[in-house]
C-alpha cells in the first residue's frame, strides 16, 4: 500500500508553466508504476501520462505530449508532472495514481489538485 499526496496546482495564464509533484508514503515506492490523471467539471476522468518504476520509460496522452514532462525521485518518493506551454483545456483536478505493475489497476489515488489555466 502507498499514500499519495499532490501540489503545486495554482492559477497560471495561458502559456504559462506549473510543476506538480506527488508525494509517496512507504518504504516500497520504487515498486509501483505512476501515473497522472485529470478530470475536469463534467468530464470523464482522463489518463495524462505515466512512468515506469524505474523511471526509464514514460508515455503521455496525444493532448500533452511535447508539453508535459512526467518524472519521478525514487530516493524522495515523489513523482513530478512538469507542465509548460499552459492551455485553458488543460484546467482540471489533477491527481497522482500507482499501480503495482504496467498490467495492474491503479488501486492507489491522491486527494487531487487544482489547475486552472486562464485566457
Amino acid at each position: 500500500q502507498v499514500q499519495l499526496v499532490e501540489s503545486g496546482g495554482g492559477l497560471v495564464q495561458a502559456g504559462g508553466s506549473l510543476r506538480l509533484s506527488c508525494a509517496a508514503s512507504g518504504r516500497t515506492f520504487s515498486s509501483y508504476d505512476m501515473g497522472w490523471f485529470r478530470q475536469a467539471p463534467g468530464n470523464e476522468r482522463e489518463f495524462v501520462a505515466r512512468i515506469n518504476m524505474s523511471g526509464g520509460s514514460t508515455y503521455y496522452a496525444g493532448s500533452v505530449k511535447g508539453r508535459f514532462t512526467i518524472s519521478r525521485d525514487n530516493a524522495k518518493n515523489t513523482v513530478y508532472l512538469q507542465m509548460n506551454s499552459l492551455k485553458p483545456e488543460d484546467t482540471a483536478v489533477y491527481y497522482c495514481a500507482a499501480r503495482r505493475s504496467e498490467y495492474a489497476r491503479y488501486d492507489y489515488w491522491g486527494q487531487g489538485t487544482q489547475v486552472t489555466v486562464s485566457s
